[in-house]
């Protein structure tokens, strides 16, 4: 179980597989989210972080577009989510979680140690490869023990779970500060959770090609360092949102590779736009996180809203008295 607690861990960003066949093996990762609306790429006016909204007659959704990758405890302007907390109906959190349900805890067991087998890893590398691996693993304070498996895909998540520990990258921030503030200040809190047990069978039947593409690329950001996530998240916090869009998406696209990742990545964003627009129902106004890039591609949530005619405003369009009303500025993370 405890082995299963650090996969579902390593995992927190990918998602299990429906019912879709092993695609054949891509040239290259390819980015779910690369095509954006760009008519919603819009740098926000107002202090801090850049805030969407979607609309109808009587209720507003305010929706905060947050970054997937992060320094852990980062430093954003709060002013403007604190008075739209005051008051909201509820607080919609990212639907990124994943668990093992208790029904399939033995499922996910069996396929996690399938995964962990073959190993190490590192012996199934050719000596150039080989000597990059080592180097990144020994800089990340883990021996060749810590990747006990023959699984490409399954490595890459490993050291993309280290790389992102040791450079204190967190996929939680600032949706664990905002779920915090909202239960303290009673605001409910909806949030989304998905089983991991068949994303371990998805990473079982996922082609070796794929997977050590995904592998490369991971070994390669873990190279290079986490200098892009920081700048996208000082852009992020300025309201910068063409610059946040830079953060790196190695994970995004490894995660399209997996059997099925495209087709649960089109249900967590059905599950978005839902919740947004069931939040809609009660007059008034609630607050919404969701990831920037599927917040904003094509087919992404507010994409998925407008087609449903709602109104969406862009960061660009200021509300003055909002704009006049953000004079405090407490900015922090937990």
């Amino acid at each position: 179980m405890r082995a299963l607690k650090l996969a579902v861990l390593a995992l927190a960003l990918a998602a299990g597989p429906l019912q879709a066949q092993a695609p054949a093996p891509p040239a290259a990762m390819v980015d779910p989210d690369a095509a954006l609306v760009e008519e919603l790429v819009v740098t926000g006016r107002l202090p801090g972080p850049a805030w969407w909204t979607v609309s109808d007659a009587d209720t507003t959704v305010h929706v905060l577009g947050v970054p997937s990758l992060a320094p852990k405890r980062m430093q954003w302007d709060r002013a403007i989510f604190e008075k739209r907390l005051s008051g909201a109906n509820a607080v919609i959190l990212p639907f990124t979680n994943i668990r093992a349900k208790t029904s399939g805890i033995l499922g996910a067991g069996f396929n996690l140690l399938r995964l962990r087998s073959g190993g190490p890893f590192e012996n199934r590398l050719d000596p150039a490869t080989r000597t990059r691996f080592v180097a990144v693993r020994s800089r990340l304070g883990h021996d060749a023990r810590h990747y006990p498996t023959g699984n490409a895909l399954a490595a890459g998540v490993q050291l993309a779970a280290d790389y992102r520990e040791r450079s204190e990258l967190t996929t939680t921030d600032p949706a664990k500060l905002v779920e915090l503030l909202a239960r303290r200040a009673g605001v409910p809190v909806v949030e989304k959770t998905y089983d991991i047990g068949p994303l371990l069978g998805a990473i079982i039947r996922t082609s070796p090609q794929a997977g050590r593409i995904c592998f490369d690329e991971v070994l390669a950001q873990a190279e290079a360092g986490p200098g892009v996530t920081l700048a996208a998240a000082r852009a992020w916090a300025v309201g910068d949102v063409p610059g946040a869009l830079e953060n790196e998406r190695t994970y995004e696209r490894c995660l399209a590779a997996v059997p099925g990742g495209r087709q649960f990545d089109e249900r967590m964003k059905a599950d978005t736009a839902a919740a947004i627009a069931s939040a809609l129902k009660t007059p008034g106004h609630a607050i919404a996180l969701v990831p920037l890039r599927p917040l904003l591609a094509e087919r992404g949530v507010l994409d998925r809203l407008r087609g449903q005619g709602l109104k969406v405003t862009t960061p660009g369009e200021v509300v003055e008295e909002e704009a006049s009303g953000s004079a405090s500025s407490d900015a922090g993370g937990a």
